[in-house]
């Protein structure tokens, strides 16, 4: 499968927002899109804009998740009983790179995702590579023993830049984790107002 990878700070100047709150985002000197016709005022965006705004600022948060993905992660969400935006943020938190990214083992999601793939991260003492397998609650992920020391994990541990999340529960001085339920939006510390329900009326047009 071919698969474009784009800067991550050009995404959060394409889609106006800090959207992972890291102080080194060029939005928050430059908070206009990239290039040449980047400052020039446009006109107000349409209904249809802005759900795809939307929707491109969620799917962003989490990586490099294919639109094939997101868009079966909306299907998944729709089939299930309750409300379909909040079944969709509890789809994508229980994604492993993302349990993996809130409880703080990498400083980012792109290192998440690689980070998974890599096979460093453990899921109930077994290994697992596949950074969108979806845990369930209760399950204990952790750093691989030999894995421990690598400078991206001591960089990430050590930062205050994050805060772990209450639907998480993590004892840093055994690397290891447990992914207690599935959030609300409300629980999720997402840096900028995200808008599912948008998302949700953006797939069923």
């Amino acid at each position: 499968m071919t698969r474009i990878l784009k800067s991550k700070y050009k995404i959060d100047r394409r889609l106006r927002c800090n959207l992972w709150g890291r102080p080194k985002s060029p939005f928050n000197k430059r908070d206009y899109p990239p290039g040449l016709n980047g400052q020039i005022r446009r006109r107000k965006p349409s209904d249809f804009g802005i759900q795809l705004m939307a929707k491109q600022k969620l799917k962003g948060h989490y990586g490099y998740i294919t639109e094939k993905q997101f868009r079966n992660l909306f299907f998944k969400a729709s089939n299930l009983k309750g409300n379909t935006s909040e079944n969709l943020i509890q789809l994508l938190e229980r994604r492993l790179d993302a349990a993996v990214y809130r409880m703080k083992f990498v400083t980012t999601v792109f290192a998440a995702r690689q980070f998974v793939s890599h096979g460093h991260v453990l899921v109930n003492g077994k290994k697992l590579s596949i950074p969108s397998y979806s845990v369930k609650d209760g399950d204990v992920i952790e750093i691989k023993e030999s894995s421990r020391e690598i400078p991206i994990v001591l960089e990430a541990i050590s930062s205050t830049e994050r805060d772990t999340p209450e639907y998480i529960s993590v004892d840093y001085d055994k690397l290891k984790g447990t992914f207690l339920k599935g959030p609300k939006l409300e629980e999720v510390p997402y840096p900028v107002v995200m808008e599912p329900n948008l998302v949700i009326e953006y797939y069923s047009r």
